[in-house]
């Protein structure tokens, strides 16, 4: 079975939405990382040097490969990643290798027969 791992930059208030649409999808878990931050095409504002964009977080799916674009295609619509310009973005990338694994191996086989 291969891998893709999914990344989503996400805002705060969106972590839930975007988490819960990928666990519908075919997605067994995923790695929350808090308190993530970056620039677009625009800087960011400031006010007294503190920062007023909102906060963000990035989300990591290890997911099988036959499930991954979809699973990219729902976050993307539930986070609006392509309704306006610092929503998020969501990228993936292949795994050549994962260890610990079985236990979802063994989940996923019958998810991914009836895809196929």
């Amino acid at each position: 079975m291969h891998f893709k791992l999914i990344l989503a930059f996400v805002e705060d208030d969106m972590t839930d939405k975007v988490m819960q649409t990928a666990r519908e999808c075919g997605a067994t878990g995923a790695t929350v990382i808090n308190n993530a931050r970056g620039e677009g095409l625009d800087k960011t504002k400031t006010f007294f040097g503190l920062s007023l964009e909102t906060q963000r977080d990035v989300l990591l799916f290890l997911v099988e490969e036959h499930l991954s674009r979809h699973i990219l295609e729902k976050i993307s619509d539930v986070g609006e990643f392509d309704v306006s310009p610092g929503t998020g973005i969501a990228i993936q990338i292949d795994v050549e290798d994962a260890v610990g694994v079985a236990h979802q191996i063994e989940k996923l086989t019958d998810v991914v027969e009836e895809v196929l």
